[in-house]
């Protein structure tokens, strides 16, 4: 017997707007499939007498309907269409009415499920980011000078005039600045505070509230790691969808309130914050049908460890992401890696040597204890016997590089010692998905470290991954005289400094301890730096209020100290250590 035909083919091109609405045309009391063709030129050409401009259409999926599989292709189109019985229609409106929809439709809506999240990217080539970093001209200094609070919270001359004066290179760690205010002097490094990153993404949350005054506009969860810089916002409007947990907020404080996520409409805002957002969240952005792409504020470094992770993937790698899995940023990356490869979560070096005694060990029992050590941290479907054969590590990116590199070289050696060589770690001396923001900062601390010192100060918020690494760094030269707070608030005395201590899971607790229990030097060398999502004005505010636990006739003013800033630096600042 002849084997059975093939169902005939029909090509279907699905067209969404910049809301990520679907195309879909009337016909009669029934919604269908916009653009159909027996081949692809006729669907295009259909496509196109509707939407002349277009992406180019990229093939996703095939359903089977009618009798006929249809080979589906995305693009994205900004004009209304020409036709007037091609309309726009949210997924979540189509998925919600099955019975208006035609069965090649309604097949096609049912798959769509694992692409909803590519959907408002399809503008974008592989290598395109969403959200460059802007270059200094066309940067928004305005944002930060809105109004006294915003001037308060963002601006510190102090600030400025060393940034001004020891950074020659945005990526390169300089000498510290000393600030010498007579009684008491501090040490700032050459690079702290906002990175270029958290400028974008502040920027773009105040742009879109002044753009905007008659629309709802959301944050995913915080903007940044910082609270006053998230209650400014909540000040001037924002509201947030979700904790950092992912924990869904509600209308109204109370638990029968509808979750604020179920009264979004097209009509609303919602952005994505620098530490980008899971495949789940963004479909469920694309199923409303609201804009994505453009209030997308992730990183572009956090991009790049995505793009590393996706060639590891297609490589043959299982990916193994550095990170703390309570985090967003690596939430957001161990979302997108699954789509490419398999993947699990280390925390830290600890777990990663867990993990490699059980890539040694041919004991299947004790390999089995794998899905309970990780529970949580892997890709459904982690095989142990095959999943760790070849690996590749890619980081959060606020994280202490030389852990990473340390836990790269663990696994390497791992490997050589189960197969001879290391070819199985994948990713050789590569080092791209480290960020360089976070990285100078350290470089810029290490520095500044080098020096005497009798005590620092570590400023941001707690919850801020990159500020604990500072911390960190601190705390190992200068024990007990290192400390980590949020703001001036957390310095009502010199007796009693509230130290916030960071437990394992991403808790913590404040802990009063005095600065100098025998009291302070006869001039105490303070060090100050800020993590990437701390204000200016912050930090001077920890400055001046340290100022005012010592007798005023024995400091010198603000301007004295800013006029050594205007002096040769040969001359004003020799080198510490």
């Amino acid at each position: 017997m002849p084997p059975p035909a093939s169902p005939p083919v029909l090509f279907a091109i699905l067209a969404f707007n910049p809301s990520n609405q679907l195309a879909v045309r009337h016909l009669g009391s029934k919604q269908g499939l916009a653009f159909t063709g027996s081949d692809l030129a006729m669907a295009i050409q259909r496509l196109e007498s509707s939407f002349p401009e277009h992406t180019p259409p990229a093939e996703f999926l095939s359903v089977t309907a009618g009798g006929r599989t249809h080979r589906v292709l995305f693009t994205q189109v900004a004009a209304p269409a020409r036709d007037s019985e091609v309309v726009f229609r949210p997924i979540a409106a189509l998925e919600a009415a099955p019975a208006d929809l035609a069965p090649s439709l309604a097949a096609v809506v049912a798959a769509l499920e694992p692409h909803l999240a590519e959907i408002p990217y399809l503008h974008l080539g592989e290598n395109d980011f969403i959200y460059k970093f802007r270059p200094a001209a066309e940067r928004n200094p305005g944002i930060y000078a809105q109004d006294a609070a915003a001037v308060a919270l963002y601006q510190s001359r102090l600030c400025t005039a060393i940034k001004e004066l020891a950074r020659r290179h945005e990526r390169s760690a300089a000498d510290p600045v000393p600030l010498d205010f007579g009684r008491v002097s501090y040490v700032i490094p050459s690079h702290f505070g906002f990175c270029l990153g958290v400028r974008n993404a502040i920027e773009r949350a105040y742009e879109t509230l002044a753009a905007n005054p008659g629309r709802r506009v959301f944050m995913l969860s915080e903007l940044i790691h910082n609270p006053f810089v998230n209650e400014d916002l909540l000040r001037r409007g924002l509201r947030y969808l979700q904790s950092e947990r992912g924990v869904p907020y509600r209308t109204e404080d109370r638990p029968d309130a509808p979750l604020l996520w179920d009264t979004l409409t097209p009509e609303d805002i919602v952005i994505i914050p620098a530490f980008g957002a899971t495949d789940e969240d963004k479909r469920r952005l694309v199923r409303k049908g609201l804009a994505v792409c453009a209030y997308d504020a992730t990183c572009m470094l956090v991009e790049k460890v995505w793009k590393a992770a996706r060639a590891y993937g297609r490589e043959g790698y299982t990916v193994l992401i550095h990170g703390k899995h309570e985090h967003e940023e690596t939430k957001a990356t161990f979302s997108y890696t699954r789509r490419h490869a398999p993947a699990v979560i280390v925390r830290d070096l600890a777990e990663a040597r867990d993990l490699a005694a059980l890539i040694a060990s041919d004991d299947p029992a004790f390999r089995a204890t794998f899905h309970e050590r990780f529970a949580g941290r892997y890709t459904p479907g982690f095989d142990v016997q095959r999943h760790l054969e070849r690996v590749a590590v890619v980081n959060q990116t606020t994280l202490l590089m030389n852990e990473t590199l340390a836990i790269i070289e663990l696994l390497r050696d791992t490997f050589r010692q189960l197969h001879g060589d290391d070819s199985r770690v994948g990713g050789g001396g590569r080092r791209d998905t480290l960020c360089y923001a976070t990285q100078v900062n350290q470089d810029a601390l290490a520095r500044a470290l080098a020096g005497p010192l009798d005590a620092a100060f570590v400023i941001g918020g707690r919850n801020s991954s990159n500020t604990y690494q500072l911390y960190r760094l601190c705390a190992e030269k200068l024990g007990e005289r290192a400390f980590f707070i949020q703001s001036e608030d957390n310095l009502p005395s010199l007796a009693t400094i509230e130290h916030y201590i960071y437990d394992r899971g991403g808790r913590g607790r404040l802990e009063g301890r005095p600065l100098w229990p025998e009291g302070p030097p006869p001039k105490p060398r303070i060090l100050i730096t800020g993590g990437a999502s701390c204000p200016d004005g912050i930090i001077q505010q920890v400055i001046h209020r340290l100022n005012g636990f010592f007798p005023v006739g024995t400091l010198r003013d603000v301007e004295a100290v800013l006029a050594d800033l205007q002096l040769p630096p040969a001359a004003a600042f020799p080198r510490v250590g």
